[in-house]
């Protein structure tokens, strides 16, 4: 299955396909809609990781808790969502927040989502046109369908075991505890794999081939219950990309480390 579009394709389709620009800063948190303000791709409308990607936080959940499911149900309508419409998700971060919202598209029931190669700046090196108006609020009939299967929490992960292959996608001086920007403690959940996810993407923001998604993850054939999470379950959607683009099932934990580490003594 093709999770891509490339920004030639995209072009051909703008008005046809519902558009997501999902751009985000998590040390500039108004980055991301600023920068949709100054321009965007024509027709796309704005979702926020903290605002409609993510629910408020709580004591325990991660600092990006997955969304309500009808509060982020009804913003997909406002942008016209229908059970069979096809979307387009694009941010500027190697996919880090454009992953998060295909697969909760997905996770949500909606199949047809693909996630524009080269993110923003390869749509403005193709030429790509920009608009700074906001689309008009429309009326779909998106209802979600949720996957629930699709993760796990902190408790699975302690009942589990070692039956659970962890994957922590973050990069390596985070998993080994050498620093800490975010989270209050740091270190890995005990037995877990170092994966980072950058990897599965090029400097530019381009998806590695199909090829280089397998070789990375070639140590992993033959695991089951294989379970990914990051700081707070957003950038770990890239390494779920890449795991699918490979063959393999995984689920996401969505609390992920910043959920981990809340019950650990500060």
């Amino acid at each position: 299955m093709n999770h891509f579009i490339t920004s030639e394709q995209l072009k051909t389709q703008l008005g046809k396909v519902v558009i997501f620009d999902c751009r985000f800063n998590l040390i500039n948190k108004t980055l991301g809609r600023e920068q949709y303000r100054a321009g965007h791709i024509p027709g796309a409308y704005f979702l926020d990781l903290e605002k409609d990607l993510s629910s408020e936080t709580g004591t325990h959940g991660g600092r990006h808790p997955l969304p309500d499911t009808e509060t982020l149900s009804k913003k997909l309508r406002s942008a016209g969502v229908n059970q069979h419409s096809l979307i387009v998700v694009y941010d500027d971060s190697r996919m880090g927040y454009a992953a998060r919202a295909w697969w909760l598209l997905r996770y949500f029931g909606h199949s047809q989502v693909l996630i524009l190669d080269g993110g923003f700046t390869g749509w403005i090196s193709a030429g790509g046109a920009i608009d700074r108006r906001e689309p008009t609020i429309k009326n779909g009939n998106f209802k979600a369908s949720l996957q629930e299967d699709w993760i796990v929490n902190r408790d699975d992960i302690l009942l589990a075991g070692s039956s659970f292959t962890l994957i922590d996608s973050r990069e390596t001086k985070r998993y080994l505890g050498e620093e800490e920007p975010i989270d209050p403690v740091a270190g890995h959940i005990p037995g877990a794999l170092n994966y980072f996810w950058q990897d599965a993407t090029t400097e530019q923001g381009f998806i590695q081939s199909d090829e280089v998604q397998r070789k990375r993850w070639a140590d992993l054939t033959g695991r089951d219950n294989l379970v990914v999470y990051c700081g707070s379950g957003v950038t770990a959607c890239v390494n779920l990309l890449s795991l699918e683009m490979s063959g393999v099932k995984a689920k996401l934990y969505p609390g992920s480390w910043s959920d981990w580490c809340s019950y650990l003594p500060k």
